[in-house]
């Protein structure tokens, strides 16, 4: 009798303590395999060295991984608790493409009614970005910021390829600057919604698994 393969885990990573706990404390009722929840830490090192320590375990060496959490937006218009679907993530050091955007917007429109999702690249920065600089990265094309998801994506794919996405919740937008990244704790809206994204990771995971069979 031939045994079918375990299905390939999926690390889902984030910064904060905020975003891990509102990670954790959804609904894997689910998932289609195997699910870890990293806390990279903050900033684009932090991220890149932990999701490389994560994915040198045997276990994950195979992770699809998909980065989420909080980011600020760049476009006029935004408003906290709206999403923020990358279709490629990219820092001074490269860019990465997502796999499965229109699947995740799908997904999140069906889960999450009434919530605007906002699709395009996402960029990746090295401190908050405020003021004349969200301007200055409009400028680029790039949707929203944050400072993790391209060193988590860059950090995935370096040692081997494999599905990967972005999706975060926007906390920060041009109408709507906090005055300190402390704020977040503050925004009940984007927790909820983070916390609700759960079930569109797992159909995300269950459709890029069966796209690699």
């Amino acid at each position: 009798m031939s045994t079918q393969p375990a299905p390939a885990p999926l690390l889902i990573a984030c910064a904060l303590g905020i975003e891990h706990f509102a990670l954790r404390t959804g609904d894997k009722s689910g998932a289609g395999g195997p699910v870890a929840v990293l806390r990279s830490g903050m900033g684009p090192k932090a991220a890149e060295r932990s999701v490389a320590r994560a994915l040198a375990d045997p276990a994950l060496a195979g992770a699809a991984v998909l980065a989420t959490g909080f980011c600020a937006g760049l476009a006029p218009g935004m408003h906290p608790g709206d999403l923020v679907v990358a279709e490629e993530t990219r820092d001074p050091r490269g860019s990465v493409a997502c796999v499965g955007t229109d699947l995740l917007v799908k997904e999140l429109s069906r889960t999450l009614p009434g919530r605007v999702v906002h699709t395009g690249p996402l960029t990746g920065s090295d401190h908050v970005v405020r003021g004349a600089e969200r301007s200055d990265l409009r400028a680029t094309g790039a949707i929203a910021v944050d400072m993790e998801s391209a060193a988590t994506l860059l950090s995935a794919v370096r040692t081997r390829p494999r599905p990967v996405a972005a999706v975060r919740v926007v906390v920060d937008a041009p109408e709507h600057e906090l005055v300190r990244i402390g704020t977040v704790r503050g925004g009940i809206s984007a927790f909820r919604v983070l916390r609700s994204v759960l079930p569109t990771f797992f159909e995300w995971h269950r459709n890029v698994l069966l796209s690699r069979r």
